[in-house]
This record gives structure tokens, sequence and C-alpha cells, in this order.
């Protein structure tokens, strides 16, 4: 599909891969802002995705942003490397926040500085025992321009997303699991079998309803609670309309397993 990110489909499963190990999977200085978004586009306009997987190639999940390519920016204006970012890795966390279905991240080794916010943008993060996290920015003189900011706290709450960004030191997959920036830490070389067996638990249930289910959980974090309500009653509405819905409790009143296959 593109030059960074490859796109494989099983069923209702697609396996996004950043497929760059040489560069041990950076986000800049390549087409990885343009490919994720077209890759999300893609996505979000298949009803037959119920969930994404996104690894990397290689020992590296992401080393975030390719600071050699860096080097060239020292003479950029500040107009100019304001643009770089917003028509760049900002594009790239916009697309992924915005999948309409369960992301999960199946972090393989290093999740560094933009590659450990890439993370967060999804909603499920399992650990190989392999994988380090650091919000690095800081260490080379800069702050999170990809959202990171915005996005970290609200994974490992407030406290230990400040002392990840004031300190920017590492942190391994144990520890990780226990601030909550992870939900499991599984064998290396079980990653992407456990990745795909909690895919398949998602993916067997109806698409419409997984994607109104994340559509919710990405505005409650950022309204009140009586607006939540209010979207909650009509995609509610919209949802007992549904086919798969009536399948759903004809089978469970029936004692049958649902048949979701025909829709």
């Amino acid at each position: 599909m593109s030059n960074f990110l490859s796109y494989e489909q099983d069923g209702a499963v697609v396996t996004l891969t950043l497929n760059s190990p040489g560069t041990r999977n950076v986000l800049t200085g390549n087409t990885a802002p343009q490919d994720f978004v077209d890759a999300c586009a893609r996505i979000n306009a298949d009803a037959s995705v119920g969930v994404v997987i996104l690894t990397g190639a290689g020992t590296a999940f992401s080393a975030g942003g390719d600071l050699k390519d860096m080097q060239k920016m020292f003479d950029l204006s500040p107009s100019a490397l304001r643009d770089w970012y917003r028509s760049g890795v900002q594009r790239l966390a916009l697309a992924v926040y915005h999948l309409e279905v369960p992301a999960i991240a199946a972090v393989n080794g290093p999740a560094i500085g933009a590659g450990c916010d890439l993370t967060t943008m999804c909603d499920i993060r399992i650990a190989s025992e392999k994988a380090v996290f650091a919000e690095s920015f800081v260490k080379v003189g800069l702050i999170p321009g990809d959202g990171g900011a915005w996005l970290l706290p609200r994974v490992v709450g407030k406290s230990m997303a400040a002392e990840m960004s004031f300190t920017g030191r590492t942190l391994d997959a144990q520890e990780a699991l226990r601030v909550g920036l992870v939900s499991r830490v599984v064998p290396h070389d079980e990653l992407l079998a456990q990745a795909r067996a909690l895919a398949g638990q998602i993916a067997a249930n109806p698409g419409g309803a997984l994607r109104m289910a994340k559509k919710l959980l990405r505005e409650g974090e950022r309204l009140d609670f009586a607006p939540l309500l209010e979207l909650s009653a009509s995609l509610q509405a919209l949802a007992h309309k549904t086919p798969q819905h009536v399948e759903a409790v004809n089978a469970f009143v029936e004692k049958r397993a649902p048949d979701f296959s025909k829709f």
C-alpha cells in the first residue's frame, strides 16, 4: 500500500506494520504521516474492518522522530517549523486518534518520543517483555509536538505523565504495566499471537456497535456527563435498530450463539 506502512487484512482484523526496521521505524523524514492518513481513511470507509493491530517491524516499535533529519531543520524559520509539524506528525496523530474501530498497539520493542505517543493514540496497548517506553523529548531540548501532552495524561494520569515528560526517563515493560501505560506484558514471541487473539475477541462483536462504543469513549474525553448521556441515547437508538442487535437478543432468548456473519 505504501512506502512505510504495510496493510494486511485477515477477516475483520487489519494489521498495520511500521515497516522501516533500518531506521527503527522513525515517524519523520519519510512517508509515515501520509501513509497513516491513507490507511486510517481506508479503514474508516470499510465496514468489514472491526479492529486494527498496530506493530513495528524489526527490533523497535518506533524510535519517534529522526534526529538526523532534524539537523536539516536548524535553519528553518519558526513559521516553517510550525507548518512542518502541522502537515506532518500532527496529521498522523489525528488520523490514528480518529480511527473509528478499536486499535491495539502491539509494542514489540522501544517506543520512544513520538513512538511512545503513537501507542497512546491507540485504545489498548500490549507490550512484549522487550518493550520500553520514554516520553523523551526533553532529553533533546524539545516538547511533544505530536499531541503527547494531551494524550499521555489521559492514559497514565497527570502525575505520571509529568514525571515521564520532565525526566524523559525510560520505563521497562513491567513499569509500564504498573503505571497503566499497557494492559498486559507478554513473552516477546507471543506478542502478535496474543494481540490477534484479543483482536478476534473484539471483532466477534457487531461492527456497528464497536464503532459507536469507540465514538462514545472518544467523546467522553471532552464532554461533560449530561452531553455524553444525550449522545449515548442517540447512538443507542440507532443500535436498537440494527439487525445485529435483533439477532443477539433473539439468540439469547433462544439459547443459541448469535450469527452475525449474515449481516
